[in-house]
């Protein structure tokens, strides 16, 4: 249901969109949107969350979340939208971005991969927050291509909500570079993935392994929370490795409180 009430204009403009998705999302195939590209671009900070509900509100169900694309389609937006992407004005390239991304536009994710090399900071930021709403492989792709490029927790961030099970599986297993390896570590730790738990065990177990990536399977597993980790941690004590040994300790004890919170 809408919760939202109008008040002035932008209030106006936002509730007629909460309005319209919500009937959408009840099933109205019919149902447009009648607002300008300009008047969403304008208002991009207030509609992108609006948009972003709705597709939580959706759920993991694709068809219920391309009613919400359709319905921007149908109002004949999507291109309008896309064509933002281009504009010379980073400002306009920014508020693109945003509305792409809450609506998970798959024709959008090349402009946003290219828009990752964007001169301004601020369209960079905004790019890379998009992507990872939009998900998928290709988006994992596009990330994991900048990895060098971009500050390592903005990359692992958006990895995490990218990124599907199987992506940061093969990413662990296959990749031997020791930056990539620590990012999707820190990805699979930022999305609290008890499932790559024993394979990160083994990681941080290995000696073989480089010391970083020992570090950061460490680390991950904190971030995790898993009791098997904490498990795997206690076998690293006499690790002959003093910063691996030093963050098995801080890992284990992270665990543990994890733990205890739970259990309280």
């Amino acid at each position: 249901m809408s919760v939202f009430r109008p008040g002035g204009p932008r209030d106006r403009l936002a509730s007629k969109i909460d309005r319209v998705l919500t009937t959408a999302l009840d099933g109205d195939p019919r149902v447009v949107l009648d607002v300008k590209a300009s008047e969403l671009l304008a208002e991009a900070e207030t509609v992108a969350p609006l948009i972003s509900a709705a597709m939580e509100r959706a759920g993991s169900g694709l068809a219920a979340q391309l009613m919400v694309t359709h319905t921007f389609r149908r109002s004949g937006l999507e291109t309008q939208l896309l064509d933002s992407l281009g504009d010379r004005d980073p400002a306009v390239r920014t508020a693109g971005a945003r509305l792409c991304g809450a609506l998970r536009m798959a024709d959008a994710i090349p402009w946003l991969t290219d828009l990752l090399d964007d001169d301004d900071p601020a369209v960079r930021e905004i790019a890379v927050r998009s992507l990872g709403q939009a998900g998928g492989r290709r988006v994992v792709g596009a990330l994991m291509s900048h990895a060098d490029r971009l500050p390592r927790h903005r990359v692992a961030k958006e990895l995490a909500r990218a990124a599907s099970d199987i992506d940061l599986e093969s990413l662990l297993r296959e990749t031997e570079d020791v930056n990539t390896t620590v990012t999707v570590l820190m990805a699979c730790g930022l999305r609290g993935d008890a499932l790559r738990t024993p394979l990160i065990v083994k990681m941080a177990q290995d000696r073989q392994c480089d010391k970083q990536v020992r570090i950061a399977a460490c680390r991950a597993l904190a971030m995790i929370g898993d009791p098997a980790g904490a498990d795997a941690m206690r076998t690293l004590a006499s690790d002959p490795d003093a910063e691996v040994k030093a963050a098995a300790v801080r890992a284990r004890m992270r665990i543990s409180a994890t733990i205890r919170k739970r259990n309280q």
